[in-house]
């Protein structure tokens, strides 16, 4: 796109076609200086400069102390890493997930952490017509769900703390914590064993179970769950269930890599 039709386009979608424009002609060079970056861009050098000086900031560039040079970091390998790790996870929990929708016919969901809240990238639909409603790419408390608990009870501590201060403890069904106090020893016992619920937290008349999933270093950054209406669900079966989801987050866990699963 040539640098006057940049300039018709709105203020923030031009910016953005202009940072992404930055970071293409950076990744052609493995350092470069600002007026040959200015030229390959089509861009003045103090556009280019004001731009460079945000993406330093955010850790995407760095800049060489002698020449001055400019040049990509590994945060947007780090960034990309993380999209694959997920297409991934997402290609292996496919037939465990969809073995544990037809032992049980429930919503099955498959969720990683984004910020202060949960998305779900990956699902199964319940077989049954009463079901509750969810879509991939929807977004949820990390307080008041199942997949949410199970994220944050193996999180490193760091992550953690930065993620607890980052949530509104919103009143929702009513039925979730609204503390930070009160959501810690909750996420201590989640991990002590080995899953998490979401007893209506959420969305009122559903229930939900979730497991971890362990990728080859033995972190946590996937949660597998099963959601059900309260009428389908009894205590007595719940052992049951817990074990299903264990063996198909197990079957996950090992073709990530891991192959000790706790549970």
């Amino acid at each position: 796109m040539a640098a006057e039709d940049l300039d018709k386009q709105p203020d923030s979608v031009s910016s953005v076609l202009k940072v992404f424009g930055i970071l293409n002609a950076l990744g052609d060079e493995r350092d470069i200086g600002i007026s040959e970056l200015a030229q390959r861009v089509m861009m003045s050098k103090s556009t280019v400069y004001r731009f460079l000086q945000t993406m330093k900031a955010l850790g995407y560039v760095s800049q060489e102390e002698e020449t001055e040079k400019y040049s990509l970091t590994l945060k947007l390998f780090e960034l990309g890493s993380k999209a694959l790790v997920h297409v991934d996870a997402i290609r292996y929990a496919n037939g465990p997930m969809r073995e544990l929708s037809r032992q049980t016919k429930e919503a099955i969901h498959l969720g990683a952490l984004d910020d202060d809240a949960i998305i779900y990238i990956h699902k199964i639909d319940s077989q049954y017509n009463l079901r509750m409603y969810s879509r991939i790419g929807r977004r949820n408390p990390v307080h008041s769900t199942a997949i949410g608990k199970v994220l944050m009870a193996w999180c490193e501590p760091g992550l953690r703390e930065d993620t607890l201060a980052k949530i509104t403890f919103s009143p929702g069904t009513g039925k979730a914590v609204q503390s930070k106090e009160a959501l810690l020893p909750l996420l201590e016992n989640v991990r002590a064993q080995g899953y998490a619920e979401d007893v209506e937290e959420q969305e009122e008349g559903v229930r939900c179970i979730a497991v971890p999933v362990f990728d080859r270093f033995g972190v946590v950054n996937l949660g597998l769950s099963l959601s059900l209406p309260t009428v389908r669900f009894s205590e007595e079966g719940k052992p049951a269930l817990i074990a299903l989801l264990h063996a198909a987050a197990r079957n996950v866990s090992s073709q990530l890599g891991y192959h000790d699963y706790p549970f």
